[in-house]
């Protein structure tokens, strides 16, 4: 019973599973139809995250089965649309709810090693002038915006000049039906996401991020493959409704 109430890897959290169910079950009646469901395993190849997102494996939790405790279903997500990529299909979109263990602590209020994330993916070949990641870019962000509503705070950040900014400005920013801010002074993933990271909030409270990666160019070897990686925490989202 001491280790229950002290582990923080096994301790319950506080958030009322009737409410998250709800929070899953609107995510999912929501999402497009372009978007393909993945019922992800709480399981990941050994690497997955330190490998493909380059995150400190000691941040994972790991078995001894040659296997890591799924840490990011952003990752396993990306392998996926590697597979379909590479068995034919013109563009992938993946989506899935998963609860993930991180390793590290973390001491701060309502912080549990343990979590639920809804995440997206996208991965398509480039087309060239910025024009299929403003494609992705509008897939993701109007579902964000569609489930956040007036008080959808969704932000970008460009890490490394590309084509990408021209097109947020004609092609994104015209077709939300929020305003996308710009957020010059964010750091967050400057390491992690390749030329535009995301930002998603409503109401002043962070609920998730996103941005491009190479996740798919890495594993495809090719230059040309763009992905586009997002989502939200299910339960910072349920506490934002529920107050």
């Amino acid at each position: 019973m001491q280790r229950w109430r002290e582990d923080r890897f096994v301790r319950p959290t506080t958030v009322d599973p009737r409410q998250l169910v709800k929070t899953q079950a609107m995510l999912w009646d929501r999402l497009p139809d372009r978007f393909a469901g993945v019922e992800l395993s709480p399981l990941a190849p050994l690497g997955t995250c330190s490998a493909i997102a380059t995150v400190d494996q000691n941040k994972v939790v790991t078995t001894n089965r040659g296997t890591e405790v799924a840490s990011d279903p952003t990752n396993e997500l990306a392998i996926e649309a590697a597979v379909r990529r590479k068995a034919g299909a013109a563009r992938v979109d993946l989506a899935a709810c998963q609860r993930v263990v991180r390793a590290q602590a973390v001491d701060a209020p309502g912080m549990f090693a343990h979590f639920q994330l809804f995440a997206l993916v996208s991965s398509t070949r480039d087309t060239g002038s910025g024009r299929a990641e403003a494609e992705m870019l509008l897939d993701h962000l109007g579902f964000w915006a569609d489930i956040l509503g007036e008080q959808a705070q969704l932000t970008f950040t460009t890490l490394a000049p590309t084509a990408v900014r021209e097109r947020i400005d004609d092609t994104v920013r015209p077709a939300l039906k929020v305003d996308l801010m710009e957020d010059p002074d964010r750091m967050k993933g400057s390491n992690y996401y390749s030329g535009t990271a995301l930002g998603i909030a409503q109401a002043g409270a962070e609920v998730g991020d996103g941005g491009f990666t190479r996740w798919t160019a890495d594993l495809l070897g090719d230059a040309k493959e763009r992905c586009l990686i997002s989502c939200i925490s299910t339960e910072r989202l349920t506490a934002i409704t529920a107050s």
